[in-house]
């Protein structure tokens, strides 16, 4: 790790003016989780660190007079594991990050810097120019791919490592970016979007800007989720494949259904063909099995990962019926 100075700032305002002042040698840190491992690596260096730790105005959670819930980006993973008040309304979240890492990266781990994380790929991590680190080839195409993506996004088919963002796309979770100019509020499926030859990374963030908080619209009345994911091993690994779901049912049908899938794509990947399939019928197993026949539609493994095909369908198969509050048997 190459020499860095190291700042803190007490908002979100100071945090824009040292990156303003800073330039591109600047950067934000809080937990740490991600940014540290890739200065170990030797991926990014920046000349100056700004600490964001103290910046209370980026943190808590609240729930606001329209029903949404606010989630301020230093929020960690254990603060939204153990609030029981947010797991009532939403138990998707707490689902998500029961298993997202151990205990002791969940305490330092904030939402924000979830958002944010690179790619586990280790061609990306390793010692080699891929074409996520401006090389000419995606070297996972033909080399060790068993845990890499099977819906092809972009020129790279690394998948995306985080468990809390496909539980916050089920719920069509917002993101508000403070900046020069200052705030917007962009969908967060507009902020994790797959990257491209102009832009080589899994965000659309700017340098000078700064998550400050995710929105959870209020659900639907009725609305019922479920998270589910599959491990090597059960020691708080990344997902092979991980499947959020966020259902609303009246009457005995389906009036709202969101499907994401972690561990497939750059990208947490919406399956808008069994969302359209399941809205406006009642769920039953067989239902269940057909729609998770669409999640795999346009699925193309690379020649180690095939597993993750039918992973991905079962494991939509039994999130759809646990959301529904069925046996998924």
């Amino acid at each position: 790790m190459r020499a860095f100075d190291h700042d803190t700032v007490q908002s979100a305002e100071e945090a824009i003016a040292a990156l303003a002042s800073g330039g591109s040698s600047t950067m934000l840190i809080a937990g740490g989780a991600d940014l540290l491992s890739l200065m170990k690596s030797d991926l990014v260096a920046p000349a100056r660190l700004i600490d964001l730790k103290p910046a209370r105005d980026l943190r808590g959670i609240s729930v606001q007079p329209d029903g949404s819930v606010r989630i301020g980006a230093l929020t960690t993973l254990t603060e939204i594991e153990r609030d029981d008040a947010l797991a009532e309304r939403l138990p998707i979240l707490r689902a998500a990050v029961l298993d997202a890492a151990t205990p002791q990266i969940r305490n330092i781990a904030t939402v924000g810097g979830n958002l944010m994380q690179r790619t586990r790929c280790w061609y990306f991590r390793g010692p080699y120019t891929c074409w996520q680190k401006g090389g000419d080839w995606c070297f996972a195409r033909g080399g060790e791919n068993k845990y890499h993506a099977i819906f092809d996004q972009s020129p790279c088919v690394s998948a995306h490592p985080s468990d809390l963002a496909p539980a916050l796309l089920a719920l069509d979770a917002s993101v508000a970016i403070q900046g020069p100019g200052g705030q917007r509020v962009i969908p967060l499926d507009a902020l994790l979007r797959p990257p491209t030859d102009e832009r080589r990374h899994e965000t659309t963030l700017e340098p000078s800007e700064l998550i400050v908080a995710v929105t959870i619209p209020a659900q639907p009345d009725g609305a019922r989720g479920a998270y589910l994911k599959m491990m090597e091993r059960h020691a708080w690994a990344y997902a092979l494949v991980s499947a959020a779901v966020q259902l609303a049912i009246q009457d005995n049908a389906v009036t709202r259904a969101r499907v994401i899938l972690g561990g497939v794509a750059n990208i947490p990947y919406r399956v808008e063909a069994v969302e359209a399939y399941i809205t406006g019928q009642a769920l039953t197993t067989e239902l269940a099995g057909a729609a998770a026949d669409l999640a795999i539609v346009g699925a193309t493994p690379l020649a180690r990962n095939q597993y993750k095909v039918s992973l991905a369908r079962e494991l939509v198969r039994r999130a759809v019926l646990l959301a529904a509050g069925m046996d998924w048997q």
